[in-house]
């Protein structure tokens, strides 16, 4: 009789047990991340937008390899934002949110893009000075205006005579 109370109760420990452990590994808060705007180029201002109740909790951040840990703020209902400036030293790519709520955290990746910036006061030139390139294009360009002026001013000559 002892030892069939001792099966159960033991059986019973163990089912508890196997029923609670998947519960407990599939924590699935928050369900989603989004930023606005999903391109930005370095040291801009990114809204991150976490929906999942367990990030409306205080205390809930968001970090990212371009960007400081940032506190969220609950907006209501699922939903929490958060408003990080992207380093301005960012290297152009696609990053990852992670987010840290309950005591958790999840990473959600391909969440932004970071676009490289245009070199600007010489036309977004992205190369220093003429290639050799450059200098024969404009060096027979020069040769052909030199010679077409030649031909139309002894064509122009030769008329007079006439």
């Amino acid at each position: 009789m002892r030892t069939t109370r001792a099966l159960a109760a033991c059986a019973a420990a163990v089912a508890a047990v196997g029923l609670a452990a998947p519960t407990a590994a599939a924590w699935d808060q928050p369900t989603s991340v989004t930023a606005a705007p999903s391109v930005i180029a370095p040291g801009g201002k990114l809204l991150i937008t976490v929906n999942g109740s367990a990030c409306t909790i205080a205390g809930s951040t968001v970090s990212s390899d371009v960007f400081p840990t940032t506190t969220l703020t609950s907006m209501g209902g699922n939903t929490s934002t958060a408003n990080p400036t992207v380093n301005s030293n960012a290297s152009p790519g696609v990053y990852r949110v992670t987010t840290m709520c309950e005591g958790r955290t999840k990473e959600f990746s391909s969440v932004f893009t970071v676009i490289g910036g245009v070199r600007g006061g010489l036309g977004g030139s992205s190369s220093t000075g003429a290639t050799p390139t450059d200098m024969a294009i404009g060096g027979g360009l020069v040769a052909a205006a030199a010679v077409g002026g030649g031909v139309f001013w002894l064509r122009r000559r030769s008329e007079k005579r006439i």
